[in-house]
């Protein structure tokens, strides 16, 4: 029981059944209702994203529904309306103002180590989409969603270090040197206000977990 709940609460979101996809799921709720708005061929540039969130979704082999997947490395799908290119989030010059139906990103914004590389995504991200849907976990949520520890985001980062690197406190595992650091570099939390200024022209909505806000999810889309 006791291993059960710990996969449940502490797996990464990409578990089925854990807490953390259940979240995701639900997010994901308002996204697809809006896709049924929307006339066919429908185009997606997912930037940051991977497959396997897609075939988590359902959305996997839909007809009518092509899904382009722009990460740090390009790869080849399993699935007839995926395509994994490589690319820079933060550059989309490859593509042309509107080239895509939907720009979308789920928790992705927060990791590109700046406020200057955050601002240059969003301004991609609106650039090449008729519509966006960009989701970030929020800033002042009490449990910080990469290490699962209260308020981790607000202690100094060398004493970070050492909890992830010396302890098992964050997600019941001693995090390496390399990946501690890494993570620590790269995540800049937004709060909404961040999210409005980086956004200025899109709807905010509040992921809510016991009346607090976990996350944000900026759009444009009508309705």
């Amino acid at each position: 029981m006791i291993k059960n709940f710990k996969t449940w609460a502490f797996s990464d979101s990409s578990v089925q059944n854990s807490l953390g996809n259940n979240f995701r799921q639900k997010r994901m709720a308002l996204f697809k209702n809006q896709l049924q708005k929307l006339q066919k061929p429908i185009k997606i540039l997912d930037v940051g994203g991977y497959e396997e969130f897609w075939v988590n979704a359902g959305l996997a082999n839909v007809q009518g529904i092509q899904i382009t997947i722009l990460n740090l490395e390009a790869g080849i799908s399993n699935y007839t309306n995926f395509e994994i290119v490589k690319g820079d989030g933060t550059n989309l010059s490859a593509y042309k103002n509107n080239s895509f139906d939907i720009g979308f990103s789920n928790s992705v914004i927060e990791h590109l180590y700046n406020r200057a590389q955050q601002k240059k995504m969003a301004e991609e991200i609106v650039r090449v989409g008729r519509y966006h849907y960009v989701q970030t976990p929020n800033k002042f949520f009490i449990i910080e969603p990469h290490y699962l520890l209260p308020y981790f985001q607000f202690i100094p980062k060398s004493i970070r270090f050492f909890i992830l690197t010396k302890t098992k406190f964050s997600r019941f595992k001693k995090w390496s040197s390399n990946e501690a650091q890494q993570y620590l570099d790269e995540i800049l939390l937004l709060s909404g206000k961040d999210m409005k200024e980086l956004f200025p022209d899109s709807k905010l909505t509040k992921e809510k977990f016991m009346g607090m806000t976990k996350s944000f999810v900026v759009h444009n889309f009508e309705n």
